[in-house]
């Protein structure tokens, strides 16, 4: 099972409070467990650091026309990690980064049809040298999986420098 630690020596690094600051956009799909394409989506997101505190002001927009918004708090609570609260997320998001890669993990009542279910994330997210932030999310249900979210970001405000190629050791 991977987990954060195994990204310790990969660059370039990824800090949360220095990718999300300012203006970033994302592009994303959302897939069913039998790898269906159901959604497809993009994101505006505008991204405030005040030294301890993150927040990310999001804007869905998706093909079929709805849109959406979700605003994150997310607090920096050690070198590694972090803690987030939005209105839809129950309880505490978890995150732990190390490297290039960060592992969020939080519990989330998911708009469904004229209401909502319960269901659970297991994001994985991976800074690439060329800036290009990857993230893929595994949606669970029961601990069964239910579908799983692909992103692909761009901070336009304060783009990553190139790099080398992360290495897995």
């Amino acid at each position: 099972m991977m987990k954060p630690t195994d990204f310790r020596d990969t660059q370039p690094r990824l800090l949360l409070e220095e990718y999300f600051r300012g203006s970033t956009q994302a592009s994303g799909i959302f897939e069913d467990r039998l790898g269906t394409l159901r959604r497809q989506f993009i994101v505006e997101i505008d991204g405030t650091w005040d030294g301890r505190q993150l927040v990310l002001d999001e804007r869905f927009y998706y093909g079929d026309g709805e849109t959406d918004n979700r605003i994150w708090t997310i607090d920096k609570t050690g070198d590694h990690t972090y803690e987030g609260r939005a209105d839809d997320v129950i309880g505490v998001a978890q995150g732990e980064s190390y490297g290039n890669a960060l592992n969020w993990q939080y519990n989330m009542r998911l708009k469904f049809g004229s209401g909502t279910m319960r269901v659970h994330f297991n994001d994985w997210m991976f800074l690439q040298p060329t800036g290009v932030l990857l993230n893929r999310a595994r949606v669970t249900k029961f601990g069964v999986e239910i579908g799983a979210v692909t992103l692909s970001f761009s901070n336009q405000t304060n783009p990553a420098s190139a790099g080398e190629l992360p290495v897995v050791v």
